[in-house]
């Protein structure tokens, strides 16, 4: 086994600066960011440490190969000179998925089939399976992923994408990411000493990722991976993963975040995820309009992804919405206020332009993130 591996941690975009801040906070100083991906090299323990620690990235990725091809003798040739074996055992299983993009390759079962014939010939000779692949033990999902001829091979570490944090018992009809709710406290320098709210917080992902960040809770500590089953990485480098986590977690961080929306049965959602997600009643959820937020004490952060009034019939009444916010925290000037919405028109309907904007994707949906920063936090 090669003592470096190179990893593919996969980011929404305009996520990505986020995403490999995150990895070198890690300790990973090898970092290439590109469209979509942050790529860096690390031992065989980055893969628990990455998959437990990454608040913001879709997966980790390991990347097996990387090289051009324009035919499927190419694709064949190259993908069987790679050290399959060094990573997938004798009886794993290894189902092949693919996508291809403005590439002369442009079938994707024919590239599916054909990586899969290759890996099979390379493990059955360097494994000395004579007959078939048993595929039986662990599950090593391989992706082909092939644009503008360039062709990446990797094998998921995840399973599940890693927004599922596994405390979501419940959720409402337009549910934010838990990757990009953590990205967008991230993005603000509020500390866990500052009080935080939401006023739309539907089913609490934002107030629970801003939660987990405050006392510095791994997101992916109530889970699993599909990596814990393989052989090559030491079960030791999985405990070690394990109980620095644990040793990180400051759990007596007091927290003033409070979560609310005009729906109760969101509220009730977002105290059972609470639960699930282990905060108990560190959270503090209410039932209420957003036009009677008040806030008590200074220097607090408001980040927030309220409607964004698509809707039919629904457009008049989020534009009010807007209106009241921008005129309550006119009164409220050393308080920072963050807002993610695809409305154009919201500076306007605010009141005032946003200190910053940053352009990210809800899902499939253009949004911009308005900041506007307290008085006394610049």
């Amino acid at each position: 086994m090669q003592k470096n591996i190179t990893l593919i941690a996969t980011a929404a975009m305009g996520l990505e600066a986020i995403v490999a801040k995150e990895v070198k906070d890690l300790g990973y100083d090898e970092v290439t960011v590109e469209n979509g991906r942050v790529i860096f090299e690390a031992d065989v323990s980055a893969i628990p440490r990455a998959n437990l620690w990454l608040r913001t990235a879709d997966r980790v990725k390991l990347l097996v190969g990387r090289f051009k091809a324009t035919t499927f003798d190419d694709l064949f040739e190259q993908t069987k000179a790679l050290p399959w074996e060094q990573f997938i055992p004798e009886d794993g299983e290894f189902p092949v998925i693919g996508k291809s993009v403005k590439s002369k390759l442009y079938s994707v079962p024919d590239c599916q089939s054909i990586v899969k014939k290759a890996m099979v010939d390379r493990l059955k000779q360097r494994h000395g399976v004579s007959s078939w692949m048993k595929e039986t033990g662990a599950f090593y999902r391989t992706e082909v992923a092939i644009h503008k001829d360039e062709v990446l091979l990797t094998l998921d570490t995840s399973g599940s994408g890693l927004h599922k944090r596994g405390y979501r018992a419940g959720q409402g009809e337009a549910p934010l990411k838990e990757t990009l709710a953590a990205a967008l406290v991230q993005i603000t320098n509020w500390h866990p000493d500052k009080p935080f709210v939401d006023p739309f917080c539907g089913s609490g992902t934002i107030a629970i990722e801003a939660a987990l960040i405050g006392q510095n809770i791994a997101p992916g500590f109530n889970r699993e991976f599909a990596s814990e089953g393989w052989d090559f990485i030491p079960q030791k480098a999985w405990d070690d993963a394990f109980q620095e986590a644990e040793e990180a977690a400051n759990y007596d961080q007091p927290l003033s975040i409070t979560g609310s929306d005009i729906d109760p049965k969101m509220i009730d959602i977002a105290k059972e995820n609470a639960m699930e997600a282990g905060l108990g009643d560190l959270i503090t959820w209410k039932q209420m309009q957003m036009s009677d937020l008040s806030p008590k004490q200074e220097d607090g952060y408001i980040v927030s992804n309220p409607p964004y009034g698509e809707r039919m019939g629904e457009k008049e009444q989020v534009e009010q919405m807007y209106r009241d916010l921008g005129s309550i925290m006119r009164d409220h000037p050393s308080w920072s206020v963050y807002i993610l919405t695809s409305h154009e028109g919201f500076e306007k309907l605010y009141g005032k332009p946003a200190t910053k904007r940053r352009k990210l994707f809800n899902g499939f949906i253009k949004t911009d993130y308005y900041q506007y920063f307290g008085k006394r936090n610049r």
